[in-house]
This record gives structure tokens, sequence and C-alpha cells, in this order.
């Protein structure tokens, strides 16, 4: 039977809001809000059937939604129903869909793999470069990310809408030490940056494993990560004169892509390029 809830001083509706607002909360509890019919599918491809659907009481009428909260009764999920009001409290878009979902975070199944392609961000703090920058690794292939300590959260709002479901095709690793990881690397660690750096396009990569590292929007790559990657690589900006840098965001789908076109066309150059 779908629940309704009205009132702010439900003690579950108290527990969601929670989840919405507070990172300190969704890591103690490890569960998440996963907002529109697009995640709630990208998440039950992945996963299965979420902990609990909550809908609005003008999405519960919306016939997506209610093919959800259907599926969902015959699956025994907790299903509940909203009013416009407190659904717009857990949102977190101005024009809510009508359906969240109520996840338990997944854990990465086991430590990082030292011969997969794995991207490293280290100290990535905007929620929305974060959640494009995973979207892009997984377009890319790339389904090994680690996360240094101070990333922003993958599980916030923001960086799971930026992030439009690349989160559940990924292995992701927070709290990682990168150092470490590229140190044991079974392959080549690629860090971008401006200082004493190869050219993108001349330095030599392409069919071994690579860890790419991309750094925090101000800072760029610390120097301990910096010292312990094979290369460093930089992208070449004929228009550097009025462009200082590319978003980290942009940064990592060129480098991401070079990678496949290198490997796709099997260029040989040197032998190893």
């Amino acid at each position: 039977m779908i629940k309704t809830i009205a009132s702010r001083e439900n003690p579950a509706f108290k527990a969601w809001k929670k989840l919405a607002q507070s990172g300190r909360e969704r890591k103690k509890q490890r569960q998440a809000l996963l907002e529109g019919v697009h995640l709630v599918e990208s998440w039950h491809t992945a996963y299965g059937m979420p902990v609990c659907l909550l809908a609005s009481e003008k999405g519960s009428t919306r016939t997506e939604i209610v093919g959800w909260l259907a599926a969902g009764e015959r699956q025994g999920v907790e299903c509940v129903v909203l009013t416009d009001a407190l659904f717009a409290e857990l949102a977190d878009t101005e024009t809510p869909g009508g359906l969240i979902a109520l996840v338990n975070l997944p854990d990465a199944q086991e430590p990082p793999a030292p011969d997969a392609d794995s991207l490293l961000l280290d100290g990535v703090q905007d929620p929305g470069n974060l959640g494009s920058l995973l979207r892009t690794a997984a377009a890319a292939g790339f389904a090994q990310v680690l996360l240094s300590a101070d990333c922003a959260s993958p599980w916030s709002p923001k960086t799971l809408r930026a992030g439009q479901g690349a989160h559940f095709q990924l292995q992701l690793h927070e709290n990682a030490d990168l150092p470490a990881f590229l140190e044991a690397f079974q392959g080549i660690g690629l860090a971008t940056t401006l200082e004493d750096a190869e050219s993108l396009y001349d330095a030599r990569f392409g069919h071994q494993p690579l860890a790419w590292v991309f750094g925090s929007e101000g800072q760029g790559v610390s120097r301990n990560v910096l010292a312990a990657a094979q290369k460093r690589i930089h992208i070449p900006m004929p228009g550097a004169k009025t462009v200082e840098s590319l978003n980290v965001g942009n940064a990592a789908a060129i480098c991401l892509f070079e990678t496949l076109r290198r490997r796709q066309f099997r260029c040989q150059v040197s032998g190893d390029r």
C-alpha cells in the first residue's frame, strides 16, 4: 500500500531531509537520494530496485511514475507520496520531476586494480565539475575512478545530477591515497600540469594501462601526486593569451578521448605512441 506523508514532523521525512541537505549524514548512513526518473532508471539498471520510492502528489499522477510505484509495490519496496511542498524540500532542482529514490550507497567491490585504466581526481571540489568528470570517464571507458580525501562528495545531489547516471557504471574509490596508487601502478601515470610538462600530442603513451591525474580547479595537481606520476602533460593552448586554463572537465575530456583516438587508430610512432 502506498503511504502518504503531509507533515514535516514525520520522522521518515526528517531523515530524508537530512540526507538531502547533509553530506555528513549521507556518509554516516551510507545512503543518498536520487532525483528524477533518469537517475532512478540508471540505478535500477545497475543495482535493481531502490530502498524506497518517493513521489510528489503531482508526480504520482504521471503515467511513468505510476508505473514505478506499481513496480515498487510488487517488489516490496516502500512507496510514499509526499505533498508537493514537502517533496520540493527534498528536491535539488527548481522544477522537481516528481520522483526520488532512496538508495544504499554501493561500496567499491575490491581494492583498485593496479593495471586498469584509471581516472585519478586530486582535490576536485566543485560538485558540478566532479559529476562531469565521472560522466566523461564512463563515456571514455575508464571505469575505475580514485578520489582523494579532499574531493567533493560523489553522492551529493549536484554531483549526481551532473553525472547523469555515470556513477553506476564506475568503480568509485573514495579517500584514495593517490601517490601510493601511482607508485604501485602497472602502467603509466600521467599528471596534467603546466609546469615542466610535455605536450599531450607529443608525449608517448597509448596502449599501456594509463592513470590520468587531474587536480583541483584552483591549485591543480598537488606536489606529492605530481612526484609519483611518471609523466607530466599539458594541453597546448594557442589562445592562452586570453584563456589562462581549461575547465578541469574539458581538460579531462580532451585527454581521455585522445587516449581513445590513439588506441582506436593504433598510431605507431616510435613504437609506443
